[in-house]
Parts: C-alpha cells; structure tokens; sequence
C-alpha cells in the first residue's frame, strides 16, 4: 500500500513538473491566452464574454484561433461577442468560421456575424449575405447585410440591392444599400439611386446616402439630379449634393 502511495505521489509530482516546465517555455502572451482559453470552460456567462472580449482584444491569430469556441457557445451574447474576435485568423478562414451564424436562431447573432463579415472582405460570404438581405424577416439583419455587402464590393450584389431599393421601406435598410452600392460604384445602379434621390417621400437621410454615393459612382447621368439636389431646403442633402456634382466634373 505504502508502496502505491509512494508510486502515485511520484507520478502527480512528475506530472506537476511537466506542466510547470511546459508553462516556462510558454511567453507571456501565450500564457494569457491560454489563461482566457480556460475561463471559456467557466459556467458563468459573463466571465466566457470577458474572456472572448480579451482574445480579441489581443488581435492576434493565436488569440481569436482560441476565440472561435465562443461561435458555439450555447449564449447568444457569446455567439455575438465572438464573431469580431476570430476575425484575426485571416479572412477566408474567418468568413467559412462566420458563415454558419447567418442562420442562427437569434438576430442579435445573425446581425453580428453579418456585420463581421463585411469586415472579412470575402467575396465567399457574398451570396450568403444576399441571401439574408432578400429573406431575412429583420430590418436589423437586411441592413448589416447590406453594409457588408457595400464593404465587400462585390459586383453580383448590384442586382440584388437595386431591388432592394425599390421595394423596401424601412429607412435604416434603404439607406443602407443606397451607401453599399456607393461603395460598389457601379454605374448600373444610378438609374436607382435617382430614383431614390429624387423621391421627395423618402426619409431625408436615405435621399442624402443617395446623393452621396452617386457622387461615388461618378455617372454624369445622375447631373441633373444631383444639381437640383443641390437647391433643397434641407441643408444637408443640399451640400452632400454639391459635393457629388464637384466629384462628377472632376471625373
């Protein structure tokens, strides 16, 4: 028996060494990443968010490689909190992470994930967006959607937004893809983008994103729009209108 003791106190010992000497060759920066990687385990929620905010705080790819179990946690706040923190394991890898979150049950994840897609800049994740754009039943979901698209710049989301244009009322999604397709800059949404500009029933601030963004594109077609723009009584539209009539003269 003394003998078994004797063994098992030895093996525990040797395992304590072993663990000890693993944490030595370790850097400090990987010491604390491993630290937060162990509190991911915790039962308390707000200790797993704290620990997902500090992995990609580190914005390392070590760090948000760590971070990519918080897509999986059974809280939403966690799914959420995670999708920015793994966004440092490169974009390809971050966008096929990401991508599944698009159809979580909970908006506040789909959102965020939408959100952080766009900061991916992977044309991988362009249908996937559109796809939440056209179907999704939130307004909060369609307009991260939209932003994203318009950061990704992917010309196979022109069709989609200029749809989008045309039916939607929501003014936070309108004037979400009239700032996408801006950024896009492609031509074959200016005919839209007029039309917005020039409907006087819109919200203000979605015939002002309108204006900019045919500033953006740079279409000498959209002149004549934007020049009456130019006169509004709403002294905001009427200088972001000015300001895209400088940028077409000078195209």
């Amino acid at each position: 028996m003394i003998r078994y003791l004797f063994i098992a106190a030895s093996v525990l010992a040797f395992s304590f060494m072993v663990v000890a000497q693993n944490t030595r060759n370790l850097t400090p920066l990987e010491i604390e990443i491993q630290k937060q990687q162990q509190r991911l385990s915790s039962g308390d929620q707000e200790e797993r968010r704290e620990a997902i905010m500090k992995l990609g705080g580190m914005r390392l790819a070590a760090a948000s490689r760590a971070a990519l179990a918080g897509l999986k946690d059974p809280s939403p706040v966690i799914r959420a909190t995670a999708t920015k923190a793994i966004l440092w394991i490169g974009e390809e890898e971050s966008a096929a992470a990401l991508l599944p979150l698009l159809n979580d049950k909970d908006e506040f994840v789909r959102r965020e994930a939408a959100y952080a897609l766009g900061r991916t800049h992977s044309r991988n994740a362009t249908a996937a967006l559109i796809e939440r754009l056209l179907k999704d039943k939130e307004d909060g979901v369609q307009g991260a959607a939209a932003v994203a698209l318009g950061e990704i710049a992917d010309e196979a989301a022109v069709v989609p937004l200029v749809g989008v244009l045309s039916r939607e009322r929501n003014p936070f999604v309108l004037r979400s893809v009239a700032a996408a397709l801006g950024q896009i800059g492609s031509r074959a949404a200016t005919a839209a983008l007029v039309s917005v500009l020039t409907n006087e029933k819109l919200d203000s601030d979605v015939r002002r994103e309108a204006a900019r963004s045919l500033g953006l594109i740079g279409d000498p077609s959209a002149e004549p729009a934007l020049r009456a723009a130019s006169t509004s009584e709403d002294p905001y539209l009427s200088r972001i209108a000015f300001e895209s009539l400088k940028k077409l003269s000078r195209g």
